[in-house]
């Protein structure tokens, strides 16, 4: 593969409501910013790989059809890409892959939701025989696994607090943040109004309309470049005899052929930042361990010692996260993008100093699939 790079990085302003802009226009709200951030123009990009979570988020069968000329895809190859809530990072990796694998110079990569348009829960809860009988959304269908983890790994109650007071106070500090909570405590999320068992209200993502673009390039333009430095993907059933979905097999898969193709050996003392998918505040210590940043049981104590703050021995979305903004489609997208900014030097107020080598993460489904990328501010 020849290296590739994310020269360019945009994102719209994310809030319950964005009534101002229809899907194209929350679309080319991230685009133009990516393209302004990159330095390029239209004729400088090849292809456009678009990234959107299930067509019933909006209530609108593929909404690509007619995005194309908003996209500027018009008379180059357009690809959409969906794998449930991880699309967004599913959406950067087939870019990366089309422009480290010769196919392409420059490709932008973009993806998006507006859930204003419909409703997740709704969209979440079709009776069966077409899904599985969730009826009360993600959060419902994944606070047994967050009980689950609490009981194997002896985690104390107040983790999930801990983890959501600090990706409040981060999104504080981000202008595109949908949620902006400076003061947000540890003691207000305990006292906030229990959802699913044990996910409360504060500790639960928002509801977001958003998008987000990238450029990625072979060569990099008159900026900086966070330069890619590894891609992985990984898929396992919803269900099957003996699945665990406290630590997904897919999960860990996938972040082993992460760290092989990276070259890091020690994450957590490589890692310099990481964007991880936290929608429920208890994901945050789960997939520490899934990453293989901590052991088995041991990522909650990473938490509660204070070391994913930023300024912490490893930074966990000092963006905020996807538990202040979570455009579905786009929040995997997001996450990639962020670790880029990070060792672009570019995340403004949020910026952990010295970031030099940053992970962008997403799962979606029933914690089934995952993407992963590493990036880099030095050329591989």
């Amino acid at each position: 593969m020849r290296p590739a790079a994310v020269v360019g990085t945009g994102q719209t302003h994310h809030a319950a409501k964005r009534l101002d802009v229809s899907m194209a226009g929350l679309c080319r709200e991230a685009i133009d910013r990516a393209m302004a951030d990159a330095g390029v123009d239209w004729s400088d990009i090849d292809a456009v790989v678009l990234g959107k979570a299930p067509d019933l988020f909006e209530g609108v069968m593929m909404p690509e059809l007619f995005l194309a000329d908003a996209l500027g895809a018009v008379g180059k190859p357009l690809l959409r890409v969906h794998t449930a809530g991880s699309v967004g990072g599913s959406t950067g990796n087939v870019a990366a892959s089309l422009v480290q694998s010769g196919v392409h110079d420059r490709v932008l990569a973009v993806a998006f939701e507006k859930q204003s348009e419909s409703n997740a829960m709704w969209a979440l809860s079709v009776p069966t025989p077409f899904t599985m009988p969730v009826h009360a959304g993600a959060g419902g269908y994944f606070a047994p696994h967050v009980r689950a983890y609490i009981r194997r790994a002896g985690a104390p109650e107040h983790i999930g607090a801990m983890v959501a007071a600090k990706d409040r106070r981060n999104g504080s500090m981000n202008p595109y943040a949908h949620l902006k909570q400076p003061d947000i405590t540890v003691e207000s999320v305990r006292a906030s109004t229990m959802l699913w068992d044990p996910i409360r209200y504060d500790e639960t993502c928002p509801s977001s309309d958003g998008a987000c673009a990238v450029v990625i390039s072979a060569e990099p333009t008159s900026g900086p470049a966070a330069w890619i430095r590894a891609t992985a993907m990984r898929t396992e059933p919803t269900t099957f005899a003996g699945r665990d979905q406290v630590n997904p097999q897919a999960g860990r898969d996938a972040a082993r052929a992460l760290w092989k193709q990276a070259g890091i050996t020690d994450p957590l003392s490589e890692v310099d930042a990481a964007e991880i998918y936290v929608p429920f505040s208890w994901f945050e210590p789960m997939w520490l361990e899934n990453l293989g940043f901590t052991d088995i049981g041991q990522g909650w104590k990473l938490t509660e010692a204070g070391e994913t703050e930023i300024g912490g021995r490893l930074p966990v979305n000092p963006s905020g996260g996807v538990l202040s903004s979570n455009p579905i489609g786009a929040s995997g997208l997001l996450r990639f993008a962020e670790a880029a900014m990070q060792v672009m030097g570019t995340a403004g107020e949020h910026q952990v100093d010295g970031a030099r080598v940053a992970l962008g993460h997403a799962y979606g489904g029933g914690s089934q699939f995952f993407a992963m990328w590493v990036v880099g501010s030095e050329k591989p």
